[in-house]
């Protein structure tokens, strides 16, 4: 139990990845973490692109960066609506700048754009973001996983394994 005692933060709206989001709050929970799962509402059940539904832990309003030891960012849409919500964009800069992993996946880059934390990275995504990240400053490759400093990224549901490798070994260094 790697993370024994850390506290992970991910969030969730409508039409997230289902296996973006399950499979990283599953195995980090595996490796002892504590992981909350805040939405735009607390308790609320949001459904996944592929129809798994998830129930929030928490309400995005209610976090505070200082209560966590990493940021997780899954894929699927839901992050082109959560990128709007100034306080998903304070949580995800205040993580980072305090030097803690973020981590995203697919179209989770989204995010990680909006905050403005994108510049002079080398990452990865799905190829349907390599433009936005690019524009925001980032270097983007074709790889299953890349780690600079302390991001974490990866392109789809099939690198999944190695994106939670990564975010395993980085946090636990």
């Amino acid at each position: 139990m790697k993370m024994k005692g850390m506290r992970v933060l991910m969030f969730v709206d409508h039409v997230f990845e289902d296996m973006e989001l399950l499979y990283p709050y599953y195995r980090l929970i595996e490796e002892g973490a504590g992981v909350v799962v805040a939405g735009p509402e607390s308790g609320t059940v949001y459904t996944g692109k592929n129809g798994y539904p998830f129930i929030s832990t928490a309400a995005i309003k209610d976090q505070q960066s200082s209560d966590f030891d990493l940021l997780v960012v899954a894929g699927g849409f839901a992050p082109d609506k959560l990128r709007r919500d100034p306080k998903v964009l304070q949580l995800t800069r205040e993580i980072h700048d305090a030097g803690k992993v973020v981590a995203h996946i697919c179209h989770g880059g989204w995010i990680p754009i909006s905050a403005g934390i994108m510049q002079g990275f080398t990452c990865t995504s799905t190829p349907g973001i390599k433009d936005d990240l690019v524009n925001a400053g980032a270097k983007w490759v074709d790889d299953e996983v890349v780690v600079d400093r302390n991001q974490v990224s990866s392109r789809k549901p099939d690198d999944l394994p190695a994106f939670c490798r990564a975010i395993i070994n980085l946090a636990t260094k």
